[in-house]
């Protein structure tokens, strides 16, 4: 592995960066959209839970199966597999999004209206911090599955670390094959690392 490093790391590191850069725009993109619609809907429940049975379908798609779809809409490539991960994520992110601010305790919100406090101040003063934990969880299961699944996206070349995966798959390279899945174990324990450091960053900010 390591003589595969010295002459490889080049190809490696891209691979790497592409990942890096695929799930980053995935995560931001999909966690606006999720906070939009929480916003937008978070007082209407009815709605709420329809859209999130409507990503839960979505969710159980195959990824193969919705890449095919889009591909004739979006062509191969990066903006398909974006697109395709966001959907992905909306499940994950809009359940986690609502059930913390769900298990506020009811008391508190009626406290709050009692002080007079309008929504946007509810939301901003007491649910946003309360609901903390269970956003940035939500946040780090969907970064996990994502960094997961944009390996796949390799297959309509959308690069990323894919690409060294299936590389070794095609040539029954293991060397190939232990660096996509080390650079990709390493990639879901920094991203852990960092919304970890961030959750207790805000924890202090809120407390």
């Amino acid at each position: 592995m390591i003589a595969y490093w010295n002459t490889y790391h080049e190809k490696l590191l891209l691979a790497t960066m592409q990942h890096i850069e695929l799930v980053g725009t995935t995560l931001t993109i999909a966690i606006l959209i999720a906070s939009g619609i929480i916003l937008a809907c978070m007082h209407q429940e009815r709605v709420m839970n329809g859209l999130i049975y409507l990503t839960s379908l979505l969710y159980s798609i195959p990824s193969l199966a919705l890449f095919a779809i889009l591909i004739p809409l979006t062509g191969l490539g990066r903006n398909t597999a974006i697109i395709v991960l966001v959907i992905y994520c909306q499940y994950v992110l809009l359940r986690s999004f609502s059930a913390g601010i769900k298990e506020i305790d009811p008391t508190i919100i009626e406290a709050a209206v009692g002080m007079g406090m309008t929504r946007n101040q509810m939301f901003r003063k007491i649910q946003l911090p309360l609901a903390i934990s269970s956003i940035l969880a939500g946040i780090r299961i969907a970064a996990t599955s994502t960094i997961g699944i944009a390996t796949i996206a390799a297959t309509i070349n959308a690069g990323g670390l894919g690409t060294v995966l299936f590389d070794g798959l095609r040539t029954f390279s293991v060397v190939k094959l232990l660096w996509g899945t080390v650079l990709s174990m390493l990639l879901c324990l920094l991203v852990n690392v960092i919304l970890y450091l961030l959750e207790n960053a805000l924890r202090r900010r809120f407390a």
